[in-house]
């Protein structure tokens, strides 16, 4: 990679990992509850999630998706019905007591499978990452260094979400409060579900 496409690359990664997606809308409301210091622990669940799919995506996973319907179908639904769930956690939580914020670990799985089951996070890299490549050089090595950067950027990215939630957080103290954000946190992942589910794969030419 040139000096001249990594000035490029940088920014665009930036823009890309701060664009209103699945993830960052659960880091938003996860730090409307858990505050900001759990919460940017937890995007290191979504990190080891796009370390993931970067091995994957290296090793040719993307052209599966991207060929079979059977497989991508699978894997959207996949998502769509994790998406749900956390819908249907969030307009129920019990707003009665004081909030009870879940654990990192909790917050971390959650990253980690809302990333793993988005099929457009496979196709975002396969996408993305090659207009970066050099035909001159070793195809896997660029890959591993152009997807270790992107996960810098979407750290970054997802960190200005953890902030945006916890500055909301912290004046939603009372159970009214709470049950406006939980019930507009459940329509944002129903929102991110039905987007997703209508989401289209690109066939391979």
């Amino acid at each position: 990679m040139t000096l001249q496409q990594l000035i490029i690359f940088l920014p665009a990664a930036l823009l890309l990992g701060a664009s209103p997606g699945a993830n960052n809308l659960l880091a938003f409301i996860s730090a409307t509850k858990a505050g900001w210091l759990s919460t940017a622990k937890s995007i290191l669940g979504r990190l080891a999630a796009w370390a993931v799919l970067v091995v994957l995506v290296s090793l040719g996973l993307d052209v599966l998706l991207r060929t079979s319907e059977m497989a991508f179908v699978a894997l959207k639904w996949v998502g769509v019905g994790y998406l749900l769930f956390l819908a249907f956690q969030f307009w129920t939580a019990d707003v009665s007591n004081e909030i009870k914020a879940p654990d990192v670990s909790t917050l971390m799985r959650r990253e980690f499978l809302t990333l793993m089951g988005n099929p457009k996070a496979y196709l975002l890299l396969t996408a993305f990452l090659p207009q970066f490549v050099n035909d001159t050089a070793p195809l896997v090595p660029q890959l591993f260094l152009l997807g270790a950067l992107y996960l810098i950027a979407e750290g970054i990215a997802a960190l200005l979400w953890v902030s945006a939630g916890s500055l909301v957080g912290a004046h939603a103290l009372t159970p009214l409060r709470r049950q406006v954000i939980n019930r507009a946190s459940a329509g944002l992942m129903g929102t991110a579900a039905l987007l997703l589910a209508r989401t289209e794969r690109t066939a391979q030419p």
